[in-house]
């Protein structure tokens, strides 16, 4: 029991004297890592606009290969033409999301 409370009043302080420490630590950045900086923030902005314009293009491809395989399925006979249709929308869903670059990651102040 008087380990519980040893290790409870440990983490109480541990965790209330986080934010203190932290603020401390912090110092002024230089004016080349202020530059530094704001640059990769810009970058960071124009790439996010390029990956969110291709996700959003990407999101419509599918939305019209879904709606191509869906009267191709309705309008199929076959299992083979309904099989055909559905690697047609697979091989279209693929091509579209290929096509959205990978997210970018948010510069980290140094």
């Amino acid at each position: 029991m008087k380990l519980r409370k040893i290790a409870a009043a440990a983490l109480a302080l541990t965790l209330m004297s986080a934010p203190f420490a932290s603020a401390t630590e912090t110092a002024k950045l230089t004016p080349e890592q202020k530059a530094a900086f704001q640059a990769a923030k810009a970058t960071f902005k124009t790439n996010i606009e390029a990956y969110r314009t291709a996700r959003e293009a990407a999101k419509g491809q599918v939305a019209t290969a879904k709606a191509t395989f869906e009267a191709a399925r309705t309008a199929a006979a076959t299992p083979e033409a309904k099989k055909a249709a559905r690697d047609a929308f697979v091989a279209a869903k693929n091509a579209a999301h290929a096509s959205v670059p990978t997210k970018p990651t948010k510069p980290v102040r140094p």
